[in-house]
């Protein structure tokens, strides 16, 4: 049986509980009467503006040299000396590399001397050839030894002939020794040394020159924008531009010059060709670069940051700040998009402002307070 101390202490306890609540719930009203209105959302935000945009066609590309060249060396011979630096431009005609010239000058020797010999027989034989002519208008001798004495001499002609083209290829094979650069361009590695034994046509190279001024960027497109590329490549030159593929930065501007034949089934994609003047050597072969080609330009596009642009259940939208500084959510249609910006096909007015910064604490009809992109700074 319960003692009436302990139903007491119960009661006690009971109002005790009571009177915690009611002051609790009398300090979270009063608290909440304190709060007043929600806080505006700081924001930044940007117009959208109503301008000419350039419509493009983006890819990804692969430098390659305007050509490449490999050196090789036309007679046998020892290296013996290298006049140039691997990886330093150089000049159309400039020396790369000598062979040891001292056979083919002694061979040149040989076949001068064997051409003044030829030459000199080659002439007597033409003053006998007169005389006897002479000499048969006047019936001393006969026609058989005529056509001997002429025969003599049309042997001598075509001797004196050969030992003249002997000459020749003799001072060919002497310029030859010096192996001179057949372009403008960067050489590669110097892949065999002085000292090493060469041979004519050999299949290993002396080194490779990669001509860069001018330099081609190879790439493919989806073979549904193919029609307009030329459609509008038959209407004039399409420009290019190329970029970083990581930090964007511009690199060069060229222009398009060629359209391969076929589509790669494969993928699906068609390849392409720029030309550029790199005059700078800002394209390098076989560097990876972003390229966009110019179709036309689009005049009255409205345009925003790419980074306003949401999307949600029902597709995409922007918030849009109204003149009760309020945040407005509108649902828009992208036409495309353009490196960091985006082109609106309908659901946007030119000048309207659309949050940029800030669009994950808001909700539609919540208050905003804007402040400056930090991002610009």
């Amino acid at each position: 049986m319960v003692s009436r101390s302990t139903v007491f202490v119960w009661i006690t306890l009971a109002v005790t509980a009571l009177a915690c609540l009611s002051g609790c719930g009398n300090d979270a009203a009063s608290a909440k009467r304190s709060a007043g209105p929600a806080a505006a959302v700081p924001v930044s935000v940007e117009p959208a503006q109503q301008r000419t945009v350039p419509v493009m066609v983006e890819a990804i590309g692969n430098v390659e040299a305007f050509s490449s060249v490999s050196i090789k060396a036309r007679v046998d011979g020892q290296i013996v000396a290298v006049n140039f630096t691997e990886g330093r431009e150089v000049r159309k005609g400039e020396a790369l590399f000598r062979i040891d010239a001292r056979p083919f000058e002694a061979s040149l020797r040989q076949a001068e001397a064997n051409a003044m010999r030829d030459a000199a027989a080659r002439d007597q034989a033409r003053s006998q050839e007169r005389r006897y002519q002479e000499l048969l208008e006047k019936n001393f001798v006969s026609k058989e030894a005529y056509a001997q004495i002429r025969t003599n001499a049309a042997v001598a002609e075509a001797t004196a002939k050969a030992s003249e083209a002997a000459l020749e290829n003799a001072r060919l094979n002497l310029e030859y020794c010096t192996i001179a650069s057949p372009v403008d361009g960067i050489p590669g590695k110097i892949l065999l040394q002085v000292g090493n034994l060469v041979k004519a046509n050999d299949t290993a190279a002396l080194a490779v020159i990669n001509q860069v001024k001018p330099v081609y960027v190879n790439f493919g497109v989806p073979e549904q924008v193919l029609v307009a590329i030329r459609k509008y490549m038959a209407a004039g030159t399409l420009a290019v531009g190329v970029s970083e593929s990581k930090s964007g930065t511009s690199l060069a501007n060229g222009s398009l010059v060629f359209i391969d034949n076929t589509v790669d089934q494969a993928t699906g994609t068609i390849r392409m060709r720029a030309q550029f003047d790199n005059r700078d050597i800002a394209l390098w072969p076989g560097q990876f670069v972003n390229v966009r080609v110019r179709l036309y330009d689009e005049p009255n596009a409205i345009a925003v940051p790419s980074r306003a642009v949401q999307t949600g259940p029902v597709g995409q939208y922007v918030y849009v700040v109204n003149p009760d500084m309020a945040a407005e959510i509108r649902a828009i249609s992208v036409a495309r998009t353009e490196g960091d910006t985006v082109i609106i096909a309908k659901g946007l007015k030119d000048g309207e402002k659309v949050v940029v910064r800030g669009a994950l604490r808001l909700s539609p009809g919540a208050k905003v307070s804007i402040q400056p992109d930090a991002s610009k700074g």
